[in-house]
């Protein structure tokens, strides 16, 4: 069977027991980057074999992949940091093997959206997660979708793109927007920004807010003033 697990964000500590547990059991780990999955490993004294699984590769490597799974292995998928296919690699493999009727269990644990969602302090009860904005083509159709969202929506996003970013979204944003920019999850620095869209950009600017480490933008959603209707049999004053 394929188990789906995901690994800390940032502390090593925010896995859970059954995660370690798997993660010694199963026959084999494939990992977006062998070199940062390794580091915890060895500090959980893992020792199953670990193979690469990335963007670059999982076109190729998935077939041999089920076919293991098929033949009788037991396999973990995780990826950098948080949970596999959420803004990362993973939807391929876990998509062929519910195609092949294999067995899938996706455990639940660490992702950055989560933390930021209810630490931003913005409404959180519906939510839209758009993941990372297109770099170029695209880009400004997907703002302005966000900006009429009446929910809150949040979006990750690299550091040297974090100024731009929240100007554009002031632009189709009202500049007095609620937002929070949230930085590091879970590891030493980790830093909340909360104000005004136009706060928060200009906190970036001015050096104030550090554009460094895994991002994540929370924006509180669009009111919708509702008009009130007019009662039809309301008598005319002349």
């Amino acid at each position: 069977m394929l188990y789906v697990i995901p690994t800390p964000v940032g502390n090593l500590e925010d896995i859970t027991l059954r995660a370690l547990r798997l993660l010694k059991e199963v026959d084999l780990i494939l990992a977006e980057d062998t070199r940062t999955s390794k580091k915890l490993l060895q500090h959980y004294d893992i020792v199953t074999p670990l193979r690469s699984h990335h963007a670059h590769n999982e076109h190729h490597t998935i077939d041999r992949i089920i076919q293991e799974i098929n033949a009788g292995k037991t396999v973990a998928l995780i990826s950098d940091a948080g949970t596999p296919a959420i803004s990362d690699p993973g939807f391929l493999l876990v998509r062929a093997a519910v195609e092949a009727n294999l067995r899938v269990e996706c455990l639940p644990g660490a992702t950055a959206i989560i933390p930021a969602l209810v630490g931003a302090g913005l409404p959180c009860d519906k939510f839209y997660f758009e993941g990372f904005l297109p770099h170029k083509k695209g880009r400004q159709t997907r703002l302005q979708y966000l900006a009429e969202l009446p929910c809150t929506f949040a979006l990750y996003e690299s550091p040297h793109r974090l100024q731009k970013c929240l100007e554009q979204l002031q632009e189709h944003c009202e500049p007095t927007r609620q937002a929070a920019v949230c930085r590091e999850i879970s590891k030493l620095h980790e830093e909340f920004a909360r104000g005004t869209l136009s706060e928060l950009a200009i906190a970036v600017a001015e050096g104030k807010l550090l554009n460094k480490g895994e991002i994540v933008i929370v924006v509180a959603g669009k009111v919708v003033v509702k008009e009130k209707k007019k009662n039809k049999y309301a008598k005319e004053v002349s």
